[in-house]
């Protein structure tokens, strides 16, 4: 028999080299009156800027030169209140996406953010719906435009945390791959390790569905050729590349939020919020080491069985054969440029605390295997 499951997602999804530009129409439809979030290079928005200025909306703009923390996204709010924005479009990376989203769902709320902070807050739901919210994604990465939580750093608890309720899936979610074509090399092989992350723990965790399977068990191939090819393949290639490996960032968040992720992202979140260190880069290092912890940890046959498929992608792909293929992957990331836990500023004492907070992240709770902090603790000594 299937099993019984529920799927959720923006209310309208566009993507497709040059969608972007073809959507300013319904982008500026949102509102007379729009608040603009972007990254840290706030100028490659100006194409957007413009063409929504010459349709007559009246914008405001707002920028997260880093990932969002709390301070931040409440200053965003703020802005919004003063700005009376309408509506919110957010064009930029994972943080640009995940401020704005916040900032589209908090600006209409009476009560104070950290009441809806998961964790560390209340955990509250929203009561009033949420200004309408489009995302444009300039990286293959989270997949957050198409997610139901926004993930903020809170310094004074040293944490990363979701601000999450289904009222805040975004109205309009494009996936442009052209928006993502002068992306650094660094950041996409991050962003991009992140992506293959969440299509892997999705496929793997205990509340895998068959529409979430449809999605990952393709992409998680695609994204690994994609990615081993955007590092080393021609220039001539690059372009078939970026638009796969977008592709793959929105199967998996459309997949995370409609199943769940595991160790990696477990391990992710805490590391992030203790360190500061991009989330990506963090994912990309504990990647190979989570999987080998799950599989070494395993008992269920599915996952087994699921383990040995991963084994033969990774392996078709870095070529290498099936047992090494974690190592390989390792190896990989690391010639290509991807820093290890060490290099990105992250402790012993931030590896000891993440151990025990990761028993109350939201991303443990569909890991296929129990584990204690001791065999997580190892995992990410291995990533040094």
């Amino acid at each position: 028999m299937l099993p019984a499951f529920s799927f959720v997602t923006a209310s309208d999804i566009r993507f497709g080299r040059g969608e972007a530009r073809r959507a300013v129409p319904e982008l500026a439809a949102l509102g007379e009156r729009i608040l603009l979030v972007t990254g840290a290079e706030a100028s490659r928005s100006d194409w957007l800027v413009e063409a929504l200025a010459e349709r007559g909306v009246a914008l405001g703009s707002f920028s997260f030169p880093g990932e969002p923390d709390l301070a931040r996204v409440e200053a965003g709010i703020d802005h919004a209140r003063a700005f009376d924005a309408q509506a919110v479009i957010a064009i930029g990376g994972g943080a640009a996406l995940d401020g704005g989203k916040a900032i589209a769902a908090l600006a209409p709320a009476p009560r104070p953010a950290m009441d809806h902070l998961e964790v560390v807050g209340k955990g509250l739901p929203l009561e009033v719906p949420t200004l309408p919210f489009a995302a444009l994604p300039t990286t293959a990465g989270t997949g957050t435009e198409v997610t139901r939580n926004a993930v903020i750093s809170v310094p004074e608890a040293r944490r990363k945390v979701s601000l999450r309720d289904q009222t805040m899936l975004p109205d309009l979610a494009i996936v442009d791959p052209a928006l993502t074509d002068s992306c650094p090399r660094g950041v996409t092989l991050a962003a991009g390790l992140d992506a293959v992350t969440q299509v892997i723990e999705p496929y793997l965790c205990t509340r895998a569905n068959p529409l979430t399977d449809a999605l990952c068990r393709p992409a998680i191939l695609d994204g690994l050729t994609a990615l081993k090819t955007l590092m080393d393949g021609t220039a001539e290639v690059q372009e078939a590349a970026r638009d796969r490996m977008s592709w793959v960032a929105l199967c998996g968040g459309l997949a995370l939020a409609n199943s769940g992720l595991g160790v990696i992202h477990g391990l992710a979140g805490p590391l992030g919020g203790l360190s500061g260190a991009a989330h990506g880069a963090i994912c990309g290092a504990l990647l190979p080491h989570g999987l080998a912890l799950n599989a070494a940890r395993s008992e269920a046959p599915q996952t087994l069985a699921r383990i040995e498929e991963l084994h033969h992608w990774i392996g078709q792909v870095m070529d290498c054969e099936a047992p090494r293929s974690f190592d390989r992957l390792a190896g990989w990331s690391r010639e290509s440029g991807l820093a290890g836990l060490d290099a990105l500023g992250i402790t012993g004492e931030d590896r000891a605390a993440a151990a025990e907070a990761a028993a109350s992240s939201s991303s443990m709770k569909a890991n296929p295997a129990v584990l204690t902090a001791p065999e997580m603790l190892e995992m990410m000594a291995a990533a040094r």
